[in-house]
């Protein structure tokens, strides 16, 4: 698992709101993507495939990716998601969890949801286009064929809540619950949609710690 997946865990304390009560082998990977589960239940689950061997008794296949940031896996049966997109490919993030689709343009998911871009990179390229003045539309059309790649990464949040610091644990939290969806250099033609679960702890005066 990546160093930065490892760190994230470990300084996300179980007792950050954990039930100690739910058994990490029972949450559904489906669920986990579908923002169906807590946060607190989602790192338990997401900790236990990286380091306590959940992801080969389930029979999932470490997969070498090309990137990083990613702990991505093949799954024996494929699951279905955002609708009707099946895939055997999910991956890990160090925020988060996604599915892997097979699916160039990742706007065909993200206008169900309710989700834009918030890196356009087409408003960048008119906007470069605009500044050359009479040859702009030469100047878009080059631009575009020498930024192939179009980055997409928007979300949804679904769930935005912070308890406030008790006199008994000395700390809160801040958890934000997000439909995300993206695409990425290292997976050309796919989509990730998934889920991202985030978890502050906050001092007694409210500020992250």
């Amino acid at each position: 698992m990546p160093v930065l997946l490892t760190l994230l865990f470990a300084a996300t304390p179980l007792w950050a709101g954990q039930d100690a009560d739910i058994d990490p082998a029972t949450v559904d990977i489906v669920d986990a993507i579908n923002c169906r589960v807590d946060a607190p239940t989602y790192n338990g689950f997401a900790m236990a495939i990286g380091s306590d061997g959940l992801a080969e008794h389930r029979g999932w296949r470490k997969i070498a990716g090309k990137n990083p940031f990613l702990a991505e896996y093949e799954l024996p049966r494929p699951v279905t998601v955002a609708g009707n997109w099946s895939t055997r490919r999910v991956a890990f993030s160090s925020s988060g969890v996604v599915a892997i689709l097979d699916l160039a343009d990742p706007k065909q998911v993200a206008a169900g949801e309710g989700i834009t871009n918030e890196l356009d990179t087409d408003a960048a390229i008119d906007a470069i286009a605009a500044a050359a003045g009479e040859a702009r539309v030469a100047t878009g059309d080059k631009v575009r064929r020498d930024i192939p790649f179009r980055k997409f990464m928007g979300q949804r949040v679904l769930s935005d809540v912070t308890e406030p610091a008790t006199e008994k644990d000395g700390f809160g939290t801040h958890t934000v619950i997000a439909r995300s969806i993206s695409n990425a250099t290292s997976h050309p033609g796919k989509t990730l949609y998934g889920c991202s679960y985030r978890i502050e702890l906050l001092g007694r005066d409210g500020k992250p710690l």
